[in-house]
């Protein structure tokens, strides 16, 4: 089976393909920026990198989401919950964690079916 990865860095891809299932890093949005915007950044990155992939978000399978603060849990899923297609909702956690930088706020982590 032929492994596809989309811009692949050093470090990293952004998305990697494998037997129909493409995985994303993690997504962030603009350091610094609020909770909603970040949340609404990140989730557009999934968007672009999904349809990179040939596929979109009603194929998601499960999402992780990390926030800095688990006290934005309801501002997050204010976004999330506006973004994701009801009837097509995946498995999802989300906990709270240190992001790569204090300004980082959110982090969206998904899986989907190609």
């Amino acid at each position: 089976m032929e492994i596809k990865r989309f811009e692949t860095g050093p470090r990293m891809s952004q998305a990697v393909v494998y037997n129909n299932t493409v995985y994303l890093a993690g997504q962030v949005g603009n350091a610094g920026d609020d909770v909603v915007t970040q949340t609404k950044q990140a989730l557009a990155e999934v968007d672009r990198l999904l349809a990179l992939a040939g596929t979109d978000k009603t194929r998601i399978l499960s999402a992780t989401i990390w926030l800095a603060d688990m006290a934005d849990f309801a501002k997050m899923n204010s976004v999330w919950d506006a973004w994701v297609p009801q009837g097509h909702t995946p498995a999802r956690a989300t906990g709270e964690a240190k992001l790569a930088t204090p300004e980082y706020l959110v982090e969206v982590i998904v899986t989907a079916a190609a």
